[in-house]
């Protein structure tokens, strides 16, 4: 991975590069809950959000205050980390008035996953 970004030519993937060389865990926290070590591990020049649930619902809040409202969201891997994010995170956001349901609806956490919603209809138990 580090081989190539040290070829390429954008500033991002140097400095991510630089960031990278000979740095420790610690020096890769470049702000609370803000990893750019996710590049050690896959390429390009990137970083990750990592904590809690409660700790990423601020971190976004944060950047939300800024002025920033729309984000590219991604974790490894994916399956596990989409569910992560939206059962745990997502209702956070919701009660803070930061995400509403594409429908305008408070729904329990699985209301978007088609397959968790037909064990519901058979009689699996939901959360409320």
């Amino acid at each position: 991975m580090q081989a190539g970004l040290a070829r390429s030519e954008s500033e991002g993937q140097r400095r991510m590069l630089a960031l990278h060389d000979g740095g420790s865990r610690e020096r890769l926290e470049i702000h609370p809950n803000l990893w750019a070590g996710i590049g050690l591990v896959r390429g390009g020049a990137g970083t990750a959000l990592v904590g809690s649930h409660e700790e990423v619902a601020e971190r976004i809040k944060e950047y939300h205050a800024l002025g920033i409202d729309e984000f590219i969201l991604s974790g490894y891997p994916h399956l596990e980390e989409a569910y992560w994010f939206g059962e745990g995170v997502l209702p956070r956001l919701q009660a803070q008035g930061l995400w509403q349901h594409p429908s305008g609806r408070q729904t329990a956490p699985s209301a978007q996953i088609p397959f968790a919603r037909e064990r519901e209809s058979a009689g699996a138990r939901t959360l409320p």
